[in-house]
């Protein structure tokens, strides 16, 4: 398949920007679901070009993962809020029922769920950074990888997000230097050949002596 490599590295740099301005508060989500398209959509592309499907595989099943962590987070501020309207009326007044009970324990399973299913999102996104560190050899996708799972195990305790927003530097810068490979390294399991295509060097013909 023919890929554009530029297009995808401008697809991935720009995705990588807009995560970065996600922090930013009100449009921040939508730029966010901006980023992740590009981002993904980029990730599919280098993993036609670098002929590996897990680049894409795993940050598609990162994002999916994402997506079970926001809504398990949701469902259990919405379990808690209405608890406690059940307990309080929204009121300075304060009776313990059935719906706060269910609520409050429906809101710590929620955030377990979202935890869990969040650091399972950033082991897969670290994976694929991984991957494009080996095949184009930018060291900044392993620090960035690395950072995004750190920042992901430490967003409890809130110094997490900011390792998260280091990350993405990383990415960005990471995404900006890679290079298009100036060959393709055959592969003898799957071409049957045991060699591999090198630039080829002019011949230079030598004239005969008499």
């Amino acid at each position: 398949m023919n890929v554009n490599f530029e297009s995808s590295k401008t697809l991935a740099i720009e995705g990588s920007v807009m995560l970065l301005l996600s922090l930013i508060p009100y449009v921040g989500w939508v730029l966010g679901i901006v980023g992740v398209v590009l981002l993904l959509r980029s990730m599919k592309e280098f993993s036609n070009y670098y002929q590996d499907e897990k680049i894409y595989q795993d940050s598609l099943t990162g994002v999916k993962y994402y997506v079970i962590a926001i809504i398990a987070a949701a469902v259990a501020i919405a379990a808690f809020t209405v608890g406690i309207w059940s307990a309080t009326g929204f009121t300075s007044t304060f009776v313990l029922t059935a719906a706060f009970g269910v609520g409050l324990i429906a809101f710590i399973v929620g955030l377990v769920v979202a935890f869990v299913f969040y650091i399972l999102a950033s082991t897969h996104l670290k994976r694929t950074f991984n991957a494009l560190a080996q095949k184009t050899g930018e060291g900044s996708f392993t620090t960035a990888g690395t950072l995004l799972w750190i920042g992901s195990i430490l967003t409890i305790v809130g110094v997490g997000l900011i390792l998260i927003f280091i990350s993405w530097i990383f990415a960005t810068i990471a995404f900006s230097a890679i290079k298009p490979q100036q060959y393709q390294q055959y592969n003898p399991q799957q071409s049957g050949y045991g060699y591999a295509q090198t630039p080829t060097q002019p011949v230079q013909a030598k004239s005969s002596q008499l």
